[in-house]
């Protein structure tokens, strides 16, 4: 009797699975390798509902899969043909660790899959709890993180405001977002609460100041130099 025959097997596939990243290395790196070539091709072939390797390495947990291949230059937003990304996949399985190395990569966790969910509801609707928990505190930081950026660049940003501001209240909002991103950096184990709170302290220093940007400049009244 015949043998079935097959199709042949990826070889990327089994170091992805393993975390053989040594494996996966030789493959990218060593140009004696006979399948060197064809590497990027072999890790971006996809199934047929739009997946690659990355996503078998999610669904395995192989963060360190992840971030070695990450180097070789990949997409890591993106989709499938329903919308799903890798962090996507990784928050239905469970792969928390991966989750935290995908989000340490700066892929977009907002991005929606064809239900208009972000991953943090995919988790929620599997019952992830410790993912919803590790997406909610990530999403934290991005809401701070880029409300600094907003405040920074309307104070810097001459176009932005209709006065000019005082250089001792530029420098009170200058000296409040970098103290925040300092804070940031420096409180990786911060609750949500506490990240929300520091937005709110921020907020309270800033929005005074900011308020007079968009205030009309009455005449004959400076509100001195920059």
């Amino acid at each position: 009797q015949e043998p079935e025959e097959t199709g042949p097997t990826n070889p990327l596939l089994q170091p992805a699975l393993t975390g053989d990243v040594e494996g996966l290395q030789k493959i990218f790196e060593d140009p004696e390798n006979p399948h060197h070539e064809q590497a990027m091709q072999l890790l971006l072939e996809e199934d047929i509902v739009g997946r690659n390797l990355l996503y078998a390495a999610c669904m395995a947990g192989q963060s360190n899969v992840i971030r070695a291949l990450a180097k070789y230059g990949v997409n890591l937003n993106e989709k499938t043909t329903r919308g799903y990304t890798l962090l996507h996949c990784a928050a239905a399985w469970g792969r928390l660790e991966t989750l935290k190395t995908l989000v340490e990569l700066d892929v977009d966790i907002e991005a929606l899959n064809f239900r208009e969910e972000r991953a943090r509801d995919v988790a929620a609707r599997y019952s992830q709890t410790e993912c919803v928990e590790f997406l909610d505190w990530a999403n934290a930081r991005l809401i701070l993180k880029r409300y600094i950026t907003k405040v920074s660049s309307a104070i810097t940003d001459p176009e932005k405001g209709v006065v000019k501001l005082l250089k001792e209240d530029k420098n009170t909002v200058l000296n409040s977002c970098r103290a925040k991103n300092e804070w940031l950096e420096s409180h990786l184990e911060a609750s949500v609460n506490e990240i929300f709170e520091q937005k709110q302290q921020l907020e309270d220093i800033v929005t005074p100041i900011l308020t007079k940007m968009t205030m009309p400049q009455r005449e004959g009244h400076s509100t001195g130099r920059d």
